[in-house]
């Protein structure tokens, strides 16, 4: 019986090894949608993250548009790494022409104030101090020779006052004598008229009428002397009158002389400073504590004014730090900074802002830039900082150049 159920039982279709491996796989009917119902939110879900990615971007470009720069004034810490080291960098020069004598340092020594680096050929400015010497002196010996004369012409003045004196005195006496003289003539004329009256009546002889006459006439005689003496006195007045006179005008022309000589004096005086600044100008010497760059001259050469012999660079330094303008919100002066030198990494230096520009570094241009022709270009402007560092040795030992990240922290 088992064999005749097998015989009559519908024959099993035989099957291929892929085909059963993909009867094993497939699912048993769960009474779920269908697959093509299924696909419709799978191809909206392509379109959600792309939808996303372009809402954020648009929000990320209005927010950087319209707040970039509140967000980037409020930070703390404002950085730059277009910061460098500075320091004074002075070149130094000729004043004169001349030739190098001597060279008494090396390219980038060490120098201190003072030292005496760069000597030029001295001959010939020592003659001219020599010369300018020699001038001021005969304008000195100009000047005593004047007043040497005015204490002549003093002298004179005096004697010709004493002249005036002399001829006032002889005037007061002829003018004495002459009444003295005068009051002879009168008795004497007298006497000869009550001579020449008793002759008449023969109570006289005429020996004394002769005698009463001669008297009277040699007593007029006298008196007109007198006269004489008295005008000639004048006349020696008016004469030491007119070289008091003379001798005082002499003495303000010496005078007028003296002011010019003091002028001329003055004048040599500023010829000879003249001289021995340029005889200083033959020595160029440190102007501070620092160092010099190369050589640009050496002995023998032939330099003019305006030469340069060296570049000397001071010992202080300091950072500048180039920071834009948007970064300077909140910055002021004595924010603490830290820097950070790319000679020495890993070291960081604290410092602080001591001065911020009172221009952006295009104003302090050669050639600054003008925008009134209307090609105007909006460009974020760079504003200099500058800032010291704490450590002043360290400071000293830093060269101008180097590159700087420079951090300023806005807040404490």
């Amino acid at each position: 019986m088992a064999t005749a159920s097998a015989s009559t039982s519908s024959p099993t279709p035989v099957q291929t090894p892929p085909q059963a491996a993909a009867n094993a796989a497939a699912p048993a009917p769960t009474g779920k949608p269908s697959p093509i119902l299924s696909n419709v939110p799978r191809r909206w879900q392509k379109y959600v993250t792309p939808v996303v990615v372009v809402l954020l971007a648009a929000t990320v470009v209005a927010t950087i548009t319209r707040n970039w720069n509140a967000w980037e004034g409020g930070r703390i810490e404002q950085v730059t790494d277009d910061a460098y080291v500075r320091g004074d960098l002075t070149p130094l020069s000729t004043k004169v022409a001349g030739i190098v004598k001597n060279v008494n340092v090396s390219d980038f020594q060490q120098v201190r104030k003072g030292d005496m680096l760069v000597q030029l050929e001295d001959d010939d400015f020592k003659e001219q101090v020599a010369q300018a010497t020699a001038g001021v002196d005969a304008a000195k010996a100009a000047i005593g020779n004047n007043h040497r004369q005015r204490e002549l012409q003093d002298a004179r003045i005096q004697k010709a006052l004493a002249g005036i004196d002399q001829a006032k005195a002889q005037i007061v006496a002829a003018q004495a004598g002459k009444e003295a003289t005068w009051a002879e003539v009168v008795r004497t004329r007298s006497e000869r008229n009550r001579q020449e009256g008793l002759i008449q009546t023969q109570s006289t002889t005429p020996q004394r009428v002769e005698q009463a006459v001669a008297d009277e006439q040699r007593f007029a005689a006298q008196a007109a002397s007198r006269d004489a003496d008295i005008e000639q006195a004048k006349t020696n007045l008016r004469a030491n009158e007119i070289n008091v006179e003379a001798e005082r005008r002499s003495k303000a022309v010496l005078e007028s002389q003296e002011l010019q000589l003091l002028a001329d004096l003055h004048a040599k005086q500023a010829a000879l400073a003249v001289a021995q600044v340029n005889l200083g100008y033959t020595r160029i010497y440190s102007p501070g504590d620092g160092s010099v760059g190369e050589r640009q001259v050496r002995p023998g050469q032939l330099v003019s004014p305006g030469t340069q012999v060296f570049t000397y660079v001071d010992k202080t330094k300091w950072i500048q730090g180039n920071y834009r303008e948007t970064q300077l919100t909140n910055m002021k002066v004595a924010d603490p900074a830290e820097i950070r030198i790319d000679a020495y990494p890993g070291q960081v230096i604290h410092g602080k802002v001591i001065e911020i520009a009172p221009a952006s570094g295009s104003q302090f241009a050669l050639l600054p830039p003008d925008n009134a022709t209307g090609n105007y270009t909006k460009v974020v402007q760079r504003v200099p900082v500058k800032i010291a560092l704490d450590d002043s040795e360290l400071a000293t030992k830093l060269r101008p150049g180097l590159s700087v990240i420079a951090t300023v922290r806005t807040r404490r």
